[in-house]
């Protein structure tokens, strides 16, 4: 059974956690030297942001890839957010979950809910967002099914669109669902330091 294997990889990664702000900070160093920092509300349990990290060619550190959160977030540092500041009427694509589905959210899309369309490439293992306009067009994979070895489901899929955004939401298999959960647990476990207790490498 495929289900268990990206648990155990957490389960055998390297974990620090900080709390801070209200947040759990998670970092997670896994064999192959990928590093992974996630933020949970420690109120919810809800996931607030996930980032990855590789080494680069010649070894050092890369820069995070945000799979989860505002990718725009201070976390990245000041200078790196001015220098990819983007024209403030662009599409931005986000993802920002609740505990029982994945969501994603694309701000600065005006245009009216009857003209979109969103779809499963079960082939390609991917969502692709259409407009009957053809003014936006966008393939996205979903990491956590990818990673669970779980497949698409077009019934899990829909969207909405308010205030300029349109919002998609995939409702979490139930496999999902109950890893997480177990993961909650065992993230609970882990001692975590207090934000002014100084270093902590999620930071």
């Amino acid at each position: 059974m495929a289900v268990p294997s990206w648990l155990e990889r957490l389960r055998a990664a390297g974990k620090t956690a900080l709390v801070q702000d209200g947040k759990r900070k998670i970092h997670y160093l896994f064999e192959d030297g990928k590093e992974m920092a996630e933020e949970y509300d420690m109120k919810t349990g809800q996931l607030m942001s996930r980032k990855w990290r590789e080494k680069n060619t010649l070894g050092g550190s890369g820069k995070w890839q945000v799979e989860v959160g505002d990718p725009t977030s201070p976390l990245l540092g000041a200078l790196e957010s001015e220098l990819i500041t983007e024209s403030s009427s662009n599409p931005v694509f986000m993802r920002k979950d609740t505990l029982t589905s994945f969501q994603w959210r694309i701000r600065n899309l005006p245009y009216p809910k009857e003209v979109y369309s969103v779809s499963v490439e079960k082939e390609q293992r991917c969502c692709v967002i259409r407009t009957t306009n053809k003014k936006y067009y966008k393939k996205f994979s979903i990491p956590d099914l990818d990673r669970y070895h779980l497949p698409l489901d077009a019934a899990a899929l829909s969207f909405t669109h308010a205030n300029n955004t349109l919002i998609i939401t995939y409702q979490k298999p139930k496999e999902i669902l109950a890893a997480e959960e177990q993961l909650q647990k065992e993230l609970k476990k882990i001692k975590a330091a207090n934000s002014g207790d100084g270093d902590c490498k999620t930071q």
